[in-house]
């Protein structure tokens, strides 16, 4: 296809719009990637398409394909064994709900109904309910794992907070008792992930302990108390052990995503191309557009045709044709008397036409 010709037509122009009008990247993408076609199965296939699209849209209204983001990296990891973290498998169960809600409105409502263009696409679709609920399950945020995950996260965080419980309990004895006048403030701290105690730099010597900061001014020293050091590796190890079993949990799940991970990938590329046809219906809507008849006789004969880039309320429209009776049509008038303009819009809605998009006519 002659680029020059696009650019001239400003066909260019549609397609950006079209990008638009897609609600995830892979979508727009692909509407960028649009160009006419000049095999009339291939037209008629695409102008189908975005038909049964703007039917589906004027009987149950829009859908969105937001959550379908490029998971091209995350496949290509899980197939050699890798493990995602919790926001990379949030992000495939968020993908996951976006499949289920696009092939429940895909669904036929009654068994009679007929089929359309776009039913493969939605039978194709898989929405592993079972893998979203187990992520959903273990994970709570990217930054939170469920207690639930696994019997041994849950006794690990339960010897956490016992062993926080005693932390607390022995410097609340230290905060109101004897050694408060040692103190610059009545608070417990944490420096290097060590619970300590902000003690005033003269008295050090009477403050047993372990020096782990100073103050700007050096007026201040956050020392751990002798007493709880002991509960403080404690409570070392468990965070080392509680991290360990996240590992363990986050592989697990990432397992059992990649045992799917060709379904996966084959959801992906359905809920991008589906994301492309209606963006089309959307553009047609919009538009107001009707879908072209096609022929292989090089005639055209455009009716009430509007140039999709002047103000619907400007626009003049057209009825113009040629190839049946005559193969010649010269178009005379003077200067902005719209020659121009009904040359690209014959062209233009020729190539939106050849590339499956409604026209407005």
């Amino acid at each position: 296809m002659n680029q020059k010709v696009l650019h001239v037509l400003e066909y260019d122009k549609i397609i950006n719009h079209l990008a638009e009008l897609a609600s995830s990247l892979p979508g727009q993408e692909l509407c960028r990637k649009l160009i006419p076609s000049d095999d009339l199965a291939v037209i008629r296939q695409g102008q189908q398409q975005t038909a049964d699209a703007l039917a589906r849209v004027f009987q149950k209204g829009s859908i969105s394909f937001g959550s379908n983001t490029d998971m091209s990296s995350l496949i290509k990891a899980l197939k050699i064994g890798g493990s995602l973290d919790a926001g990379e498998l949030l992000r495939i169960a968020g993908l996951l709900d976006n499949v289920n809600r696009v092939k429940a409105y895909g669904r036929r409502e009654r068994d009679e109904e007929a089929s359309d263009s776009l039913m493969a696409y939605f039978d194709a679709l898989e929405p592993m309910t079972a893998i979203v609920n187990e992520i959903r399950r273990c994970i709570i945020s990217e930054d939170e794992i469920s207690s639930d995950a696994s019997p041994a996260l849950r006794h690990v965080r339960r010897g956490m907070m016992l062993t926080n419980d005693r932390i607390h309990e022995q410097l609340g004895k230290m905060v109101n008792g004897s050694m408060r006048t040692y103190l610059q403030e009545t608070v417990i701290t944490i420096r290097d992930d060590r619970y300590c105690l902000p003690v005033k730099a003269e008295y050090k010597s009477q403050f047993g302990g372990i020096v782990h900061d100073q103050s700007s001014t050096g007026s201040t020293l956050f020392i751990e108390p002798a007493a709880i050091v002991e509960l403080n590796n404690k409570m070392r190890e468990l965070h080392l052990q509680e991290k360990a079993e996240i590992e363990l949990i986050l592989a697990a799940l990432s397992t059992q995503v990649g045992e799917h991970a060709a379904a996966l990938s084959e959801d992906q590329k359905l809920m991008t191309t589906l994301d492309f046809i209606f963006a089309k219906a959307s553009l047609a809507m919009e538009q107001n557009a009707s879908t072209p008849i096609f022929n292989a006789d090089h005639s055209f004969h455009i009716r009430k045709g509007r140039h999709p880039l002047i103000d619907k309320k400007k626009v003049v429209p057209i009825d113009v044709y040629a190839g049946q009776d005559f193969d010649m049509l010269i178009i005379t008038g003077p200067n902005t008397g719209g020659k121009t303009v009904t040359l690209k819009t014959v062209g233009l809605l020729t190539l939106m036409g050849q590339a499956g998009l409604a026209i407005p006519a």
